[in-house]
């Protein structure tokens, strides 16, 4: 006879029901390279055939799952090969039609969003490259469940100022094409530097070139967990005890997120990817990273110790994670985006965390600047300044970093932008009003540093 433990199953109760633990995404990622046609209209049709073919019981299984085991999967989602790399063979490059196609397809199949717009100019662009970037603009604008993302830099290949340059023209040109939605179309366009190709998570995700035909990645999150165990230990308790307790309750979400990505897989008959544990908050009250720092001990996300305290969170739970699964990758760690954490929005509304903080605790988060909101008069070159720093970061580092920023039109600090849902909302943070303008226009390469040549 099988002896349940009460504990641990009140335990899960309540990580679901009280402290918003969900499997933020389950994504399909779905190769195109056999998409490849001179003739964009037969690109098209092959990749409605594929995604229909792999994806059409996604949605259905995510449900049974969920009602199965009841635990939420808020977002099911479909990340597709860079898409300059599939267009850039046809005669016509019309990259907009394979936009309006992919968004089509996931409205057709129930998806939330499709990732995969996507370029890697780490070393310079082609002519498929320049012309996926140069059409993000309107493909964003004309679209809804799109996202995009260009990767400019790596740890090996350096820094492309040439494409920071013209990435900067392309957030205030989605920004502006949404003008009359607060420049979603900016909040759905992220600049990556060490991008990685089994990212569940969107605006960045895409199925890498080394990806097989097709796998399922997870996406799990638990900001509200983790800070619930914090709170309830002993404000006395030692750092080795609370780092302890972090890697506790990251391996509880990890064996968690892995039973439901293999059972999908399993009913999708696709190979099991990677688990990403990354640490995702939602606006909704109790859902947040900034809230953990609270509960570590600081009186509010700002505070001198905050990069201490997130550099620790972030690398708990890593180590809590890759004890549970041998699958862990995407991205794991702990996101700090502005928008989609209350407690984040809060300390910016009330000005605990400035941009420059920001900045540097990118240096030990996950990825980096994200959905964060300014004013629509920001200079090009500013921009463009934002995304060579955070840049320069995960280079140096060898770590991911990336830029999700909104230049919102017509509005100014002391604003605020509502998107609703995970994007939740945002107040207009102020930028550095020195000019970047002489440096950025260089252009050319940031040479990538001593350390790259470690073959």
């Amino acid at each position: 006879m099988t002896i349940f433990d009460e504990s641990l199953i009140l335990e899960t109760i309540n990580m679901i029901k009280l402290y918003n633990f969900d499997i933020r995404t389950v994504t399909l990622a779905v190769s195109l390279r056999d998409c490849i046609s001179e003739n964009i209209d037969i690109v098209c049709d092959k990749i409605r055939f594929k995604l229909d073919k792999y994806a059409k019981n996604l949605v259905k299984y995510a449900d049974e799952i969920e009602n199965d085991y009841s635990i939420p999967i808020v977002n099911k989602r479909i990340s597709v090969t860079p898409v300059s790399l599939i267009g850039e063979s046809s005669s016509e490059k019309d990259y907009i039609k394979i936009a309006r196609t992919l968004d089509n397809c996931a409205r057709e199949l129930g998806i939330d969003f499709i990732g995969g717009y996507s370029a890697l100019v780490e070393k310079g662009m082609t002519s498929g490259d320049l012309a996926l970037i140069e059409s993000i603009p309107e493909a964003l604008a004309s679209t809804e469940r799109l996202c995009s993302s260009v990767n400019v830099a790596t740890s090996k290949a350096g820094i492309n100022m040439d494409a920071i340059l013209k990435m900067s023209e392309i957030i205030k040109k989605s920004a502006e094409l949404t003008s009359e939605r607060d420049g979603i179309g900016a909040a759905k366009l992220v600049v990556f530097c060490n991008s990685v190709g089994d990212n569940p998570f969107m605006a960045g995700a895409y199925c890498g070139y080394g990806e097989p035909e097709c796998a399922l990645n997870v996406g799990v999150s638990g900001p509200g967990v983790v800070r619930a165990s914090v709170e309830n230990l002993d404000k006395k308790a030692d750092m080795g005890v609370l780092a302890n307790k972090i890697k506790q309750t990251a391996y509880k979400i990890t064996t968690t997120g892995e039973l439901v990505g293999r059972k999908m897989a399993e009913k999708l008959g696709v190979p099991f990817g990677v688990i990403d544990l990354s640490l995702a908050p939602t606006p909704a009250i109790g859902d947040s990273v900034a809230q953990i720092f609270q509960a570590m001990g600081l009186e509010h996300a700002g505070a001198h110790g905050t990069t201490a305290a997130l550099a620790m969170l972030n690398d708990c739970v890593k180590k809590g994670g890759i004890m549970a699964s041998s699958y862990v990758g995407g991205l794991s760690g702990a996101f700090i985006p502005v928008s989609e954490d209350s407690g984040m929005i809060e300390a910016v509304s009330n000005g605990h965390l400035t941009f420059d903080k920001l900045e540097a605790m990118t240096c030990v988060c996950s990825v980096g600047l994200d959905m964060i909101a300014i004013p629509g008069n920001t200079p090009e070159e500013t921009i463009a300044g934002i995304i060579a720093d955070e840049a320069a970061i995960g280079m140096i580092n060898k770590k991911t970093t990336a830029v999700r920023i909104i230049p919102v039109p017509n509005k100014n600090v002391g604003d605020k932008v509502y998107y609703g849902g995970l994007l939740g909302e945002a107040p207009i943070m102020a930028v550095n009003n020195l000019s970047s303008a002489g440096f950025v226009k260089r252009g050319g390469h940031i040479p990538a540093p001593i350390h790259s040549l470690n073959n």
